[in-house]
């Protein structure tokens, strides 16, 4: 009965304060299944034989608003990538322009409390990996003029003026284009997204930003010491800096034991001629056969809680929120399947003591105050400053 009661009052809590999800991959597992066909994946109706995500499970987990994320593989570069992010925005364009009464485009932190007060998703997008851009600030200017609202840094690969969290560092952190590009996303409202990023990345862009940052979907280190996670000596930074941490869901950044179990799925998709996040029919096909035949050690939204109450203690309470990246892993945790699961975690963090006051920070409140400190922070500096016409072969030659 206590288990019921907890459900119950999550379900309560996220209908006046609803979740704000950091990150879905709906843009791109639409593209890899029907290339961007959306008719074929009708998100008003249940999808959950293809998907993480449709309309009726959003609304069945408590979501308020979502970030998607317009995320193409860091293997595409120069125009190439840029024109894989523009189809990505005109993807999310198609689902706004399909779903009007269901989805609301939201490009401010008044958009998201709108939406809420008219019972629509906010629809905000990030684009996920800074070859998005192609080495060009006019470039990034024309991503945010488009809609979005933040960029990390780096996917799985390092830039020419950023390194990754999973790839072999080339300038230390951040080159000196690369602190530009903060700067620069500053100066226009654009949140500097820190998931995905080395280490020693993270602490540079905190050092250069003078606006909140995010992590969109990252955990704690400490608790899964993974290099996707965040250490907690970056945690420790953001009450300085007023931003926010999006703990992830994905089972080989949050449970231990995943990890080497993730790693071997991910070397017997490629063995198959597949990349690791294929969702495409084919590739969950692969997926499955692997799991059915190394049944995987399975993550719980208590091992999500373990880093959310480690994160709280770390940074803060006002420093933390949610991004599941649904859409964007082939596995995904026991009671977080899909895009219904969020009531699960609510009702882990009540039984776990966590007042009603904090789970309304953490699911909503957060994530809203973040992008309008940004918003404040890029109105103060387009007050006195002009845009930076600087380029990579100036600043990095």
């Amino acid at each position: 009965m206590e288990d019921a009661a907890h459900l119950a009052r999550a379900l309560e809590l996220l209908a006046a304060d609803p979740v704000v999800d950091g990150h879905n991959d709906l843009p791109w597992a639409l593209r890899e299944q029907v290339r961007y066909d959306i008719g074929r994946r009708d998100i008003a109706t249940d999808q959950s034989a293809h998907l993480h995500t449709d309309i009726p499970r959003l609304r069945a987990g408590g979501v308020g608003a979502q970030f998607w994320s317009v995320y193409v593989r860091s293997d595409l570069a120069g125009d190439e990538a840029v024109s894989a992010t523009l189809e990505q925005i005109d993807c999310v364009g198609q689902l706004l322009a399909r779903y009007p009464d269901e989805l609301a485009r939201a490009l401010t932190a008044d958009d998201m409390e709108s939406a809420r007060a008219q019972g629509r998703i906010a629809s905000l997008m990030g684009a996920e990996g800074g070859h998005s851009i192609n080495n060009s600030l006019a470039t990034l200017r024309a991503l945010y003029a488009l809609g979005v609202r933040y960029m990390t840094l780096t996917h799985n690969d390092s830039v020419a003026w950023a390194d990754s969290a999973t790839d072999e560092p080339r300038v230390g952190g951040l080159s000196p284009f690369g602190h530009e590009v903060v700067r620069e996303m500053n100066r226009i409202g654009m949140l500097v997204d820190l998931s995905h990023v080395a280490a020693t990345t993270m602490r540079a862009a905190l050092a250069t930003s003078v606006a909140p940052v995010i992590f969109s979907h990252s955990s704690a280190r400490a608790v899964c010491d993974h290099p996707r996670n965040i250490p907690d000596d970056v945690l420790e930074l953001l009450p300085t800096n007023g931003g926010i941490a999006m703990a992830t869901f994905v089972p080989k950044f949050v449970l231990p034991e995943a990890v080497e179990w993730t790693r071997r799925a991910d070397e017997n998709m490629r063995a198959h001629g597949l990349h690791h996040l294929d969702t495409t029919e084919a590739g969950m096909k692969v997926q499955r056969a692997f799991e059915d035949a190394n049944p995987r050690p399975m993550a719980t939204p208590a091992t999500v809680a373990d880093h959310l109450d480690h994160m709280r203690e770390v940074a803060g309470i006002d420093h933390i929120g949610i991004g599941g990246d649904y859409d964007g892993t082939a596995f995904t945790p026991a009671g977080l399947e899909d895009v219904a699961g969020y009531p699960n975690l609510i009702a882990e963090l009540l039984r776990r003591s966590w007042s009603e006051s904090d789970i309304s920070k953490l699911t909503w409140h957060n994530a809203v105050r973040t992008l309008r400190d940004a918003e404040s922070v890029a109105k103060d500096l387009q007050s006195r400053t002009q845009p930076s016409n600087a380029t990579i072969t100036q600043l990095d030659a």
